[in-house]
């Protein structure tokens, strides 16, 4: 059965015991097809679970066309190449993109009635002389319609009716819910995010507590059911999928905090009731918990954070103060793991990211790629030099980048352009405003290994390896060198440089809505993917090994101690990768303190320290390599163990072998 908001009948886990109900089908667990998105990738899906889709469904794809056949018949030779040379990577083209936040907030507080008499409006205001822009708008607000029709259907399976304003605090955080549910009936994008719920419904419980219709329990109750909902989501994905986001995240995140911009703090007691679900249920990945970090939150708020990170790791933290002064809203969720999203105002066209490792090699090979030669980018004069010069490097690196941004933005305007045309977000789209402002994310991985290696050539002898084919297959490195995550501007700042050059290429090029460009820097768990298919970097970094995640120095070169580790990377700039920064950073427990007070301090005045420094996010893991190592021989006597890896948490036991071992690989910070 193909997935819509409609398809599945009401599904309850135990029904006489749910305060907040709704499944994605009608069986807990029970994974549904969305083939939309590409009916291939279902097919691989559902053949490794022993099955077959059904020739019904099939047959409807004889006629029907899906997102990823329609990306593949528009793509020319120069984008498969790439794609295939792993130098454009993870490119949502046979999968849903995701990172679009609708804003299920509104269902409580309007109805469906009221928005879809609002859509309605803004139909019928859709006029004057026809333009390609008008005439999608208009189809797309007629799905948005449609969409909101089959809420409130499924809702009515339920017994229960949205279509007015939530008038009790379960009812708002069921409407909320049924909402999102709606979304992940119908998509099943590589994030699935939820926004910014916890200081709206704590209006509702609040009220209901004044009013004696609630105890505390029961509050907390309803939060802890909305968060086991959560939990339970599940996307139809084959095992390539974990390849590129181990350990099936579905990033529900969710932003907790901040302050709103005229100084009045957003945390309430139901951002409290939220992170305590961590106790009252377990440590978990989802949904994904991200703390909108900022200087004027209240002391209490910081310390349980700072608490629940060091029980649990499950928290992420992003700079509010920064974010709120670059991008203007206060009002705003996190789109995957660490992209702003303005909420119900701004969408996000996702991009996965490019390989700038690779980029450097073809720069180095003539603009051949490492592995067997053949030329990506023409016209890049060899280097023959038998050491190679920092100058000469960067001229070449330049076009490079200048390259393969161009081809990134062709490939990015198709994707998004198939991917509005054959599997439209209708259920999110309808909660968000009509004709909204939109973010093109763009990625770059390798940010540490690009540093490292040209800080290698500018301030020590790399020496090319070549092959009989004259491709560099490897580097002999003489003398030493600054290395990314020591606090050293010599190579900090290079980083910093190449950030500021990419996205400076990537805005030349026009994209698909006149959507404004933004860059992450970010790998979720593909390093180890993006290292499996890279040869050897000047770094030292050997052919297959693993990248480091994120913006993270590589693994073990931080020499220097946490806070110079941290320093590094804070002197990234915002405004250069508005889509965000993203850092993994672990410490083992006896590094903050000896007593769980002093831990608590020292957390919270790290992370105060850190983000006055206009560092924009920190993952935030405490725990020993041992801990790993046990779960890595004995998965079964660690079943909740969670960590955060990059812009994202992960129960560790449902990571690849490959991927734990990168994990346990990193730094483990011993000393601030």
């Amino acid at each position: 059965m193909i997935s819509t908001i409609t398809a599945f009948g009401a599904g309850y886990i135990q029904k006489e015991n749910e305060v907040i109900v709704g499944l994605q089908t009608d069986q807990l667990l029970k994974r549904a097809m969305k083939p939309y998105g590409g009916m291939k990738l279902v097919q691989m899906a559902v053949a490794e679970k022993g099955l077959e889709v059904s020739e019904k469904v099939l047959e409807i794809f004889n006629y029907a066309k899906d997102h990823n056949n329609a990306v593949f018949s528009a793509y020319d030779q120069e984008i498969r190449k790439y794609r295939s040379k792993h130098v454009l990577t993870g490119l949502p083209d046979n999968y849903a993109r995701g990172r679009i936040i609708g804003d299920y907030r509104r269902v409580a507080l309007y109805g469906i009635d009221r928005l879809m008499a609002a859509k309605k409006e803004d139909l019928k205001n859709i006029d004057g002389a026809l333009t390609d822009h008008k005439l999608r708008l208009k189809e797309e607000v007629s799905e948005q319609i449609k969409a909101l029709l089959d809420m409130r259907k499924m809702a009515e399976s339920y017994g229960i009716d949205i279509s007015k304003p939530a008038q009790t605090a379960q009812e708002a955080v069921q409407w909320t819910y049924l909402a999102y549910l709606s979304a992940v009936k119908e998509q099943d994008g590589a994030a699935m995010s939820l926004g910014n719920v916890s200081t709206f419904l704590d209006i509702y419980i609040e009220r209901d507590l004044e009013a004696g219709l609630i105890t505390e329990e029961e509050a907390q109750e309803m939060i802890d059911q909305f968060v086991m909902k959560l939990r339970l989501v599940r996307h139809l994905r084959p095992g390539a999928y974990d390849e590129i986001f181990g350990g099936d995240p579905t990033w529900v995140t969710e932003a907790i905090g901040g302050q709103f911009n005229d100084g009045r703090t957003k945390v309430t007691k139901t951002a409290f009731r939220f992170l305590q679900t961590l106790y009252n249920l377990g440590p978990s990945p989802e949904p994904n918990l991200t703390v909108l970090w900022s200087s004027y939150l209240p002391k209490g708020f910081k310390d349980f954070c700072a608490q629940v990170s060091i029980d649990t790791s499950s928290v992420q933290y992003e700079n509010d103060d920064l974010m709120r002064e670059t991008r203007g809203s206060d009002d705003y969720g996190i789109a995957c793991c660490v992209s702003y999203q303005k909420l119900g105002k701004s969408i996000q066209h996702f991009g996965a990211r490019a390989n700038l490792p690779k980029a450097l090699l073809m720069a180095l090979n003539g603009g051949r790629e490492e592995e067997n030669g053949e030329v990506i980018i023409p016209n890049i004069p060899k280097i023959e030099d038998r050491v190679l010069d920092y100058q000469k490097v960067m001229g070449l690196f330049k076009k490079s980048m200048a390259e393969v941004a161009r081809v990134y933005a062709k490939a990015m305007y198709t994707i998004h352009y198939m991917h509005d045309k054959y599997y439209y977000e209708r259920a999110q789209m309808a909660l968000i405003d009509t004709d909204p402002a939109i973010d093109i994310a763009y990625g770059a991985a390798g940010i540490s290994i690009i540093a490292d290696s040209l800080s290698a050539i500018k301030y020590a002898k790399v020496y090319p390896v070549r092959n009989e084919k004259g491709l560099t297959v490897d580097f002999k490195v003489e003398g030493d060198f600054p290395k990314f995550g020591n606090d050293d501007d010599r190579v900090d700042q290079i980083a910093k440089e190449v950030t500021g050059l990419f996205i400076a290429e990537l805005r030349k090029h026009r994209a698909y809505k006149d959507a404004n460009p933004t860059l992450s820097l970010l790998t979720i768990t593909s390093n180890v993917m993006y290292g499996k298919n890279t040869g050897a970097t000047p770094d030292g970094r050997k052919a297959g090994e693993s990248f480091a995640p994120g913006a993270n120095p590589m693994h073990g070169r931080d020499e220097n101690g946490a806070i110079a580790s941290l320093n590094s990377v804070s002197k990234l700039d915002y405004n250069d990768a508005l889509d965000g920064i993203s850092n993994t950073f672990t410490m083992i427990p006896k590094s903050l303190g000896s007593s769980k007070e002093d831990q608590v301090n020292n957390l919270t005045t790290l992370l105060d320290g850190y983000f006055v420094k206009n560092a924009h996010h920190l993952n935030v893991n405490v725990l020993d390599r041992e801990t790993l190592l046990k779960a890595f021989e004995k998965p079964e006597d660690y079943p909740q163990l969670t960590i955060r890896v990059s812009g994202y948490a992960v129960n560790f036991v449902r990571l690849s072998k490959a991927h734990q071992l990168e994990v346990i690989n990193r730094t483990f910070h011993t000393s601030m």
